[in-house]
């Protein structure tokens, strides 16, 4: 899987997202499981990625929740 951009994960819905963040966290622990049982990972440059890619995911998660929270409480931010 290629480097997902920022600006491609913010232009995916929330189903989209959610569907995403699964497949990564997968893939993340299968690199991990191999690490773990006592192979080598075999990019492990990837590992970096996917955790980085993960957190990218999440923080757009809590904009968006944040967002929407704020808007039906009323809050504006000037």
């Amino acid at each position: 899987m290629a480097i997902i951009h920022i600006k491609e994960l913010r232009g995916l819905e929330d189903n989209a997202l959610d569907r995403k963040l699964a497949e990564l966290r997968s893939e993340l622990n299968t690199e991990l499981g191999a690490i773990a049982a006592g192979g080598r990972a075999s990019n492990p440059g990837r590992i970096r990625e996917l955790r980085r890619t993960i957190a990218r995911i999440l923080t757009i998660k809590r904009e968006r929740f944040n967002k929407t929270a704020k808007g039906a409480a009323g809050i504006e931010r000037g």
